[in-house]
């Protein structure tokens, strides 16, 4: 079987787009773009360096472009205090009783947590808000 050109600038980007999803890099489906503009250019019967650069420009072009709508930036917030990575930030929990050294244990989604007080003053038991979450420990603030 012979495959055209046009043929393997698809598979190239239905392949970008499957690992898309499975890695959730949004970025690859620019190029995966980049890669059907190079399919059309095959299908308008352009020569291999112009499907190239069709494939180039738009996928770069569409990378460049959401890089600039993002703003290029990463959040300024550490993913352990992200309330975008971690759904748990700004959850409330309650503590019951705290130990001297500012550390609880507390129950929170069915299970037992370790609790760290990180607000400023002697922890007090009552509801508290996670203001950011390391491993299995909670970091929490007073409710108030």
């Amino acid at each position: 079987m012979d495959w055209s050109l046009s043929t393997w600038w698809w598979i190239a980007s239905g392949a970008l787009v499957a690992a898309e999803l499975a890695t959730g890099t949004f970025y690859l489906l620019m190029l995966a773009l980049g890669a059907a503009a190079g399919a059309i250019a095959a299908h308008f019967g352009l020569g291999f360096t112009a499907q190239m650069l069709s494939a180039a420009v738009v996928g770069g072009g569409a990378v460049a472009a959401w890089h600039l709508k993002r703003g290029g930036t990463r959040p300024a917030v550490h993913a352990s205090e992200n309330r975008d990575v971690n759904l748990d930030i700004g959850e409330h929990v309650d503590v019951v009783e705290w130990d001297a050294d500012g550390t609880a244990s507390a129950q929170y989604r069915g299970a037992r947590w370790s609790v760290r007080h990180a607000g400023s003053g002697t922890p007090r038991p009552g509801r508290h808000v996670i203001r950011r979450v390391e491993g299995n420990r909670l970091h929490v603030e007073r409710a108030d």
